[in-house]
């Protein structure tokens, strides 16, 4: 019986073992996971700031050709303060009406860029002007680099909302305050081509 009791305890004690070693290379996966989500959310937001900066040298290059519409340029300076004024933390990135409202601010200033570049067409010797042309592919540049640092973070958001799902990883990532986070998603009507109309 004594050696029942004893083989008894010993599994007891292996099992334990197992249980706390899986449980620690489960947390030290998902920190690693959780880490490159915050690392790809950082180059986000370094993308977007980039965007932001260029905006007031934009604007001014912009607002020196004459005549130039001036609601275009109060609405891409309107945006851009809206955009910058919305902060996310990286412990905002698990609520989806955070990341939905950053989203459409950063989607309003796009939309307002997109226009006074649309509107820049009508007037040819500003176009001519190379500070305008270096601004215009600096922001044709951010706007690809936007797009790739949008995609690698949905990447590494997906990677850590799977881990986090995955048996055995499930039981301990709830215990271990592991949450899903929240991925971008393709702006609203995103699936139509937008309309431009020089007349």
């Amino acid at each position: 019986m004594r050696s029942s009791g004893f083989i008894a305890v010993l599994v007891l004690v292996v099992v334990l073992l197992l249980t706390g070693a899986a449980g620690c290379t489960t947390y030290n996966t998902l920190v690693g996971s959780e880490e490159q989500v915050e690392e790809a959310w950082s180059n986000v937001e370094t993308q977007y700031q980039r965007r932001a900066d260029l905006i007031p040298n934009l604007v001014s290059t912009v607002r020196g050709a004459a005549d130039f519409e001036q609601e275009v340029l109060e609405s891409v300076t309107q945006a851009r303060a809206q955009a910058t004024s919305i902060q996310l933390s990286v412990d905002d990135l698990n609520d989806p009406a955070a990341l939905q409202q950053f989203q459409q601010a950063q989607s309003q200033l796009g939309s307002a860029l997109g226009r006074l570049l649309a509107v820049s067409e009508n007037y040819p010797e500003l176009r001519a002007t190379e500070a305008f042309r270096d601004l215009q592919a600096q922001l044709e540049g951010t706007e690809n680099r936007i797009n790739v640092a949008r995609t690698r973070y949905n990447e590494a958001v997906r990677s850590y909302n799977t881990q986090v799902r995955q048996f055995p990883a499930a039981v301990f990532a709830g215990m271990m305050g592991f949450d899903r986070r929240v991925g971008f998603e393709a702006d609203e009507g995103a699936e139509v081509a937008p309309e431009v109309d020089f007349s």
